[in-house]
């Protein structure tokens, strides 16, 4: 039996959940250490300190991450198109006004809840903020939940992030989606898995995990709600209509690294410098290594398909 330390977050669409609630790691001979962390950014602090093999991780932080030497690199994709926009119901949303800038500034001089800087949400929002020339002030929480709190109890009124936060906030304040996850930016790389880069040299082990995580992520597409109950019971706080909601909001999930997550990550870079998140421009062999996910995932990428 071999064993992965693994770091993941509580994203309910993540096929961690799945992973958790199954069998599927033990048959393949893989114990896994599940440790649960606020952030990506707290992710990449593990990988710092050695505490990890493997991270669920959006892909800004892994490239703050990179750009400061943490022997890191992402070896499969996972999902796109994971951060949204929501609001108190009566804001108007961009399918009534057409575009990202016209909705963002109903809150200038405001203040949007976003999870911790260096987050793919906090990369997302602070990028459309500067490029729309608004006044908007962007507060960062240590985790999502905080960031739901806020935004029930009226001291932000906006807020960024997951599709999961997005069902939470319309339970707990009547919140709406304002800027859905295809517009705010495209293919943006919610997730994928980050592997310790000496891994790579003995690969067999994460071939094996890559082979269930693509499996999970077909279960999701394919077996929503059988998906679902799993996560629920994984959980033990969030009901299956609550995942499958969560699900809906963004139903791109896929282990390939395909050309859409590739150029779309890659977006982030320029980004992330003008931003000083990291000190100079990385390089696409920098952040991902192709080999051993397309040994596994020949045909081609499912992030577009529902079934």
């Amino acid at each position: 039996m071999h064993t992965l330390n693994i770091g993941h977050l509580s994203t309910v669409y993540h096929t961690s959940f799945i992973l958790m609630g199954t069998d599927w790691l033990k048959k393949a001979g893989i114990h896994a250490n599940w440790r649960l962390f606020a952030s990506g950014p707290d992710i990449v602090k593990a990988f710092r300190n050695k505490e990890l093999d493997l991270g669920y991780i959006g892909l800004p932080p892994a490239i703050i991450g990179i750009d400061k030497c943490i022997p890191i690199i992402c070896v499969a994709g996972g999902h796109v198109e994971g951060t949204v926009l929501i609001a108190r119901r009566g804001y108007r949303t961009w399918e009534d006004m057409g575009d990202i800038r016209s909705v963002l500034s109903q809150f200038d001089g405001k203040t949007i809840g976003s999870p911790p800087a260096g987050s793919i949400h906090d990369v997302i929002i602070k990028d459309a903020i500067e490029k729309a020339g608004l006044d908007i002030n962007v507060k960062n929480f240590p985790w999502t939940d905080f960031v739901l709190e806020a935004m029930v109890d009226k001291e932000v009124d906006a807020a960024v992030g997951t599709p999961s936060l997005a069902v939470a906030a319309a339970r707990g304040c009547d919140a709406i989606i304002v800027i859905p996850p295809h517009v705010l930016w495209p293919y943006n790389p919610s997730y994928g898995i980050v592997l310790r880069k000496e891994l790579i040299r003995d690969p067999d082990i994460i071939t094996d995990f890559l082979k269930i995580h693509e499996k999970a992520s077909n279960f999701i597409r394919k077996k929503t709600d059988e998906a679902a109950k799993i996560v629920s019971n994984v959980s033990g706080i969030v009901d299956e209509d609550f995942v499958i909601q969560a699900y809906s909001i963004s139903p791109k999930y896929c282990a390939a690294l395909s050309s859409g997550f590739v150029d779309s990550t890659m977006a982030f870079v320029p980004v992330l410098h003008r931003l000083k998140y990291i000190s100079r421009t990385l390089s696409e062999n920098e952040i991902f290594d192709y080999s051993l996910i397309n040994d596994i995932h020949k045909e081609n990428p499912h992030y577009e398909t529902t079934h």
